[in-house]
């Protein structure tokens, strides 16, 4: 079950990698397109300019509009052990299918003005749907009178077909669904600030193990993030809010509530774990600072900037599980303290400076109150820097820098700097257990995850010598964290065991 779930987890990261760079179009377009921004600031009253921002804003907002399109393509692709183009064709195909199924049902059959959104669930169901067709069938062999059907052309026609029936399936059983849904989002305002905190909470833990992304699209893009009317039209989904009012040059006053589910993470993100970098790094004895130095400032500037955490919180998340725990509940309570204050910031994709800027400072302070952020978030900072540096001294936690200089986890100096990609694929490949052990080789944003058939042969403790920061092992398999070489080595070893094709 845990290997279903995190590889439907690491499936959700291609459709979300397009998030920022749409998030950083739709955010300085709509916000340098703004009325009110244009009669701030003058300068930015110029025609040509003004034709530049708009064009980047209607070209962020094309993929928030499109996203579940782009959800079904991206877990499609995701999932498929080979020919993933094929794959996500058939996910296209297959979704456009499954809403023109709705679409029809609800012209025959419903109220005039009935809708049915579906939304990600849609997706996540068609996405599964379209890849374990192709992953069983993609290689059929019909009569030889159907013969030019056969194979990958297959996939795209019983996916169709496959998608006829899901969508009158849902047009049967989604809208108690979709009502249950908008209760159960109301029910979670209804909680206030403390549902926030469990959302923090929960969202950080289950982050431990990459299945955070089978949760946060729940809220950001369906009615558990709240619905409201924007511009006329009314819109479900934390994020899909925020950006539908981002868009809207007549929107006056504060951003949508739903931010409570993003704000909190500017708080642990830009001031929490740096902070936390800076007391691991001051705990680790003088002599291994200079060696380990690079690391914790790295794994900090990453984390201020970009909101990515990963690379900080495996260094202390598996010698130190109940650090992490805690760490989760300082995260929970920054949403906490985020939603009682008001702080109504959203962001594309994570909550570091960039997604801070362009959707808080930027927005302005009557839409955001983001400087409330400032104060807050160097209080955070401080909490960090002393629970850091009172647990790892106390309970002697080996963080990197931490153990003998005979540690396996310090012999990240073995590994030779000169290498190439392919040779260090070549070498994870062996401690793998050699290629007939690999089920599948896949990568998140910074974690090499690999499924095995059979976990005793993989040697963990050489593998930490490859130049992972760190290794996780788990029920049929290990992730190893390499930060952004994670998907470089992904697409090496694919192509090395030939799984790519």
């Amino acid at each position: 079950m845990f290997k279903k779930f995190s590889q439907l987890g690491r499936a959700f990261m291609l459709p979300i990698s397009i998030l920022p760079v749409a998030g950083l179009l739709l955010g300085l377009g709509g916000a340098l397109t703004n009325e009110s921004a244009v009669a701030a600031y003058p300068f930015l009253n110029q025609g040509w300019l003004q034709t530049i921002l708009t064009v980047m804003s209607s070209a962020g907002n094309a993929v928030f509009a499109n996203l579940a399109l782009i959800f079904a393509i991206g877990i499609s692709v995701g999932l498929a052990k080979g020919d993933k183009g094929t794959a996500g064709l058939a996910g296209g195909v297959a979704f456009l299918v499954y809403t023109a199924t709705i679409s029809g049902l609800l012209q025959l059959f419903s109220a005039e003005g009935a809708t049915i959104d579906t939304g990600v669930v849609g997706s996540i169901v068609i996405g599964v749907t379209v890849a374990t067709l192709h992953n069983k069938y993609r290689k059929i062999q019909l009569p030889q009178f159907l013969g030019f059907f056969g194979g990958s052309r297959f996939i795209p026609i019983v996916s169709s077909f496959a998608a006829i029936i899901i969508g009158s399936f849902f047009y049967i059983i989604w809208p108690p669904i979709q009502d249950m849904l908008v209760v159960a989002g109301n029910h979670i305002a209804d909680m206030g600030s403390i549902g926030t905190f469990f959302y923090g909470f929960l969202l950080r833990l289950t982050g431990a193990v990459g299945l955070h992304h089978t949760i946060y699209p729940m809220f950001w893009y369906t009615s558990l993030g709240g619905s409201e009317v924007v511009a006329g039209q009314t819109i479900s989904g934390a994020q899909n809010i925020f950006f539908a009012q981002l868009a809207d040059p007549q929107h006056t006053g504060l951003f949508t509530y739903g931010t409570r589910f993003f704000a909190g993470r500017f708080i642990t993100m830009m001031f929490g774990l740096p902070a936390a970098c800076y007391a691991m790094y001051r705990a680790i004895p003088k002599a291994n600072r200079e060696k380990n130095g690079g690391l914790y400032f790295s794994g900090a500037l990453t984390s201020f900037l970009t909101g990515i955490t990963e690379p900080v919180e495996y260094m202390f998340l598996f010698v130190a599980p109940w650090l992490y725990v805690i760490h989760a509940f300082l995260d929970g309570l920054a949403f906490y303290f985020a939603d009682i204050l008001n702080i109504r910031i959203g962001n594309s994709f994570s909550g570091g400076l960039i997604d801070f800027l362009l959707f808080g400072l930027l927005q302005g302070e009557d839409k955001t109150n983001w400087i409330k952020v400032i104060p807050l978030g160097l209080l955070w900072a401080v909490i960090y820097y002393l629970v850091f540096t009172v647990c790892i001294k106390k309970f002697h936690v080996a963080i990197p820098g931490m153990e003998d200089a005979s540690s396996t986890l310090n012999k990240v100096d073995v590994v030779d700097k000169n290498s190439t990609l392919h040779e260090d694929a070549v070498k994870i490949i062996e401690v793998l257990g050699t290629e007939e052990n690999i089920e599948s080789v896949t990568a998140c944003a910074t974690r090499l995850r690999v499924s095995v058939k059979d976990s005793q042969k993989v040697q963990v403790d050489v593998f930490k010598t490859l130049g992972a920061t760190a290794v996780f092992e788990v029920q049929g398999g290990i992730q190893a964290v390499y930060g952004g070489k994670a998907d470089l080595l992904s697409q090496e070893i694919n192509q090395i065991l030939g799984l790519d094709e």
